[in-house]
């Protein structure tokens, strides 16, 4: 496990030093699917730097990035790898996005680290052992008053089918008064959620590598992370509430309500 911490949190570094290399800076842009749906040239440079540390040392391993999409290997390991959660905000100046590394074994998270090098701030588990954030201890919030909670949250760019539950809950929870925030980084609002920043986070239609860092560093920090049905969160699937546990079933409830309403 020493190994493979080393490996992860040496690919984390040296990808934020790209991206702090580049931050603010000139560098190509291209669309994906949706106008608004960006990768950089950026992305693609710290992709590539992450995927050569790990393989100069766990070749074998098999790796899912957001980019280069799934390289399948015979091994029990996956790494899934997010070069630059939070592109939108990189291609425009904004400092709130990140590198999220998590590694997985027959499917469990083991490891996960998420680093904004703009913020200088790398949050880091090791399953059973707790979260960090610069190697100091964190924690979630103990706030249990869900009307005083303060959330955040995120849009999809592809809507889901038939459905318009962001939009829906998100006004639900305003006009309960509720201070709601949407920074543009899932990885990053999961790991404000695990030191306390935020009682709680939702968002639908996210992948892997949006997550699968984020829901470790949530859960050692003491948090619970589940889909919109209350069944423990899968990194596979597209439904993320992360909260501090105390006020999970309260807003587990109103998604579920409206959730109901709309069906």
């Amino acid at each position: 496990m020493d190994e493979l911490r080393e490996v992860l949190l040496k690919a984390a570094k040296e990808a934020g030093k790209i991206i702090l290399q580049y931050f603010d800076g000139t560098f190509k842009i291209d669309h994906k699917e949706g106008i608004n749906n960006l990768v950089t040239e950026v992305d693609k440079l710290a992709e590539e730097k992450i995927m050569q540390v790990i393989r100069a040392t766990f070749p074998a391993h098999s790796i899912i990035s957001e980019e280069a999409g799934e390289m399948i290997k015979e091994s029990d390991y996956q790494w899934i790898i997010d070069p630059i959660d939070g592109t939108v905000n990189f291609a425009h100046g904004v400092p709130i996005c990140c590198v999220s590394i998590g590694v997985l074994h027959k499917d469990e998270i083991i490891l996960g680290a998420v680093y904004n090098p703009m913020m200088n701030e790398l949050f880091f588990a090791e399953k059973g052992k707790g979260a960090t954030l610069n190697g100091q201890p964190i924690s979630v919030s103990k706030k249990s008053e869900f009307k005083r909670a303060f959330l955040v949250t995120g849009f999809p760019y592809k809507w889901p089918d038939g459905a318009e539950h962001p939009i829906k809950v998100f006004e639900m929870l305003v006009l309960e008064g509720l201070p709601v925030r949407r920074l543009g980084s899932a990885a990053i609002d999961l790991c404000w959620v695990a030191c306390g920043r935020f009682d709680g986070f939702w968002e639908y239609n996210l992948q892997a590598w949006d997550v699968a860092a984020g829901y470790l560093i949530v859960k050692e920090a003491g948090g619970r992370v589940s889909d919109f049905k209350g069944n423990d969160a899968s990194v596979f699937e597209k439904q993320t509430l992360a909260t501090n546990g105390l006020i999970h079933e309260a807003i587990l409830e109103m998604i579920m309500n409206k959730t109901s309403e709309l069906s």
